[in-house]
């Protein structure tokens, strides 16, 4: 899966060109595009990261944690290398007699957050959106967890009133089983796209409506009666009520508003796209080439003189 690595290696040690962080990077971002991995190709990912991380600088080595960190599937000796919290502990969620709003442990309140130094660039936040989309109910639980210990740059939280209002008027268009209208207030108070709000709404999950629910500072007894009213193939279902208020529950508000930040990034990354910047010589190679014209051998608007000769000239 990694061919030619230590190859590269030795030509930067050789040529006197550090190119180790771009290694880093780039076999980072090969290994989290897969979901299955073989176990020698963790192996190698292993032994080769495991070398670059010692020898790169702190912001390169922040970075690929962030990634990795997200990932549900990063072995767990780079876990350990990179000071990730593993997953076992992300698997643990309260009983279903718990549900409802909790005071958190001292011991937990008293554990030092990191800081949020880095800024996510729109095409990593487009990466972490679509991976936490595409992914299953246990890996969302997983990222969420893990965004909790990145040094990603959450969102600004939305301002006390503004929520307050938004949260009613979502409230009540949950009761009226009102989804457009609720999809619109959610989309205009946390800054998405129309396009991203309804994919928010409309997962068949949930786990994207616990975040930005989460976002908004919801209390977590009206978020459990959105999910009766305004869902109706989650609200008929008591297992998923549960499983979706038990995540409530334990989801960080720092971990909603990676989310957010994700979301609004990938946006960026979107319009990026779409409205791609014009080169100097766009126009030049856009237009059609046209075949080449001969001159003609009159000028346009020149007359034409007759031509006499002395035959003509006699018989006149």
């Amino acid at each position: 899966m990694f061919p030619g690595f230590d190859g590269l290696l030795t030509l930067s040690r050789r040529e006197g060109v550090d190119i180790r962080p771009t290694l880093l990077r780039v076999l980072t971002d090969l290994y989290v595009q897969t979901s299955v991995h073989t176990g020698e190709e963790e192996r190698q990912f292993v032994e080769l990261t495991s070398r670059l991380i010692d020898q790169v600088d702190d912001a390169t080595r922040s970075a690929v944690g962030a990634r990795l960190s997200i990932y549900p599937h990063t072995p767990a000796a780079i876990m350990s290398k990179l000071q990730l919290r593993p997953a076992a502990i992300a698997a643990q969620t309260p009983l279903a007699r718990s549900i409802g709003p909790q005071q958190a442990p001292e011991e937990t309140q008293a554990q030092p957050r990191p800081s949020p130094a880095l800024t996510m660039e729109p095409r990593d936040a487009s990466e972490i959106s679509e991976m936490f989309f595409k992914a299953n109910t246990a890996d969302r639980t997983l990222i969420l967890h893990n965004l909790a210990t990145t040094p990603l740059r959450p969102s600004p939280h939305i301002h006390p009133s503004r929520a307050a209002r938004a949260i009613e008027t979502l409230h009540m268009a949950a009761f009226a089983a009102d989804i457009e209208n609720f999809t619109t207030e959610l989309g205009e108070t946390l800054i998405l796209p129309a396009g991203i709000a309804e994919r928010v709404v409309n997962d068949p999950g949930g786990e994207p409506l616990a975040c930005a629910a989460k976002a908004l500072g919801m209390p977590s007894n009206i978020f459990q009666q959105i999910l009766l009213f305004l869902k109706p193939d989650i609200g008929s279902s008591v297992i998923s009520v549960y499983r979706l208020s038990r995540l409530y529950d334990v989801l960080g508000e720092r971990s909603a508003l990676i989310m957010l930040a994700a979301w609004r990034g990938a946006t960026m990354m979107a319009a990026r796209a779409k409205y791609r910047p014009t080169l100097y010589d766009d126009e030049r190679h856009r237009v059609r080439a046209a075949p080449a014209q001969t001159r003609p051998g009159v000028q346009p608007g020149a007359a034409v003189v007759p031509r006499n000769t002395g035959r003509n000239s006699s018989g006149s």
